[in-house]
């Protein structure tokens, strides 16, 4: 947010936050982290308060809510973009009408579509990450639509980067190279049970993303022996209070 809005006035994405907490409480994902943890992971994408509201509360109809409050607390420009996000056809949109580059400079307000694209393509960004959680036959219907709509589609409105790591998630979960490949990812799940509560989703979600990028058995036997060998010292480094009085 401070990247790209510098100047932004925060105090309704701070309002949009205990919403969505509120909310979300006692939610959780199919990892069993808390709901919430989806809710900032898609909020991450550099765009003006009124959006990053909206993806904190993307899925706030799911919850008790009751119907206009967000509205009502939040903005009705946000309540209609939420609105939008959910109903929105992601194969009827024409990529080449986008321009996040100009989208995200500070002072550029994106349009409409841009708003409700970067929204979804962030939500299915985040759960492709945890994707390994979900039923096998649900992980093959959303991994097929990934590959075959929201991987061109990012890569259409310039999304380099988001397109190819839909792309290799996605292609991991319908073509999976050999069993080798489960059990590397079962290991670094296991192995963020040495991490701090809080930090597990976001360590689960960086090595699964950074394993299904690699390209071959060995090199994926090799990262995950790697996270083996530093995932104590990185367990120590993140549990070690500010003072030096305490050391791990």
């Amino acid at each position: 947010m401070r990247t790209h809005h510098p100047d932004a006035d925060i105090s309704l994405i701070r309002h949009a936050h205990d919403e969505a907490a509120l909310w979300h409480e006692g939610q959780t994902r199919h990892s069993g982290d808390p709901f919430l943890t989806h809710c900032l992971a898609v909020a991450a994408i550099g765009m003006p308060p009124t959006v990053i509201c909206a993806a904190l509360l993307h899925d706030v109809d799911d919850t008790p809510c009751p119907p206009g409050r967000v509205a009502e607390h939040i903005g009705q420009e946000t309540a209609d973009l939420i609105s939008a996000v959910r109903t929105a056809k992601l194969s009827a949109i024409v990529p080449s009408a986008f321009n996040f580059d100009i989208a995200r400079r500070p002072g550029i307000k994106p349009t409409w579509e841009e708003a409700v694209l970067a929204i979804r393509l962030a939500d299915r960004l985040h759960n492709m990450r945890t994707i390994a959680f979900v039923a096998l036959a649900r992980r093959y219907l959303v991994a097929r639509e990934t590959l075959d709509i929201i991987a061109p589609l990012a890569r259409g409105a310039g999304l380099t980067d988001v397109s190819r790591e839909l792309h290799d998630l996605s292609s991991a979960v319908l073509r999976p190279t050999s069993t080798a490949f489960a059990v590397t990812t079962r290991t670094l799940s296991i192995l963020t049970l040495l991490l701090p509560t809080p930090m597990r989703a976001r360590w689960r979600e960086e090595w699964h993303a950074e394993l299904a990028a690699l390209p071959t058995r060995c090199t994926r036997t090799r990262f995950t022996f790697r996270v083996l060998l530093s995932t104590p010292r990185l367990s120590c480094t993140l549990r070690r209070p500010t003072s030096r009085e305490h050391r791990c």
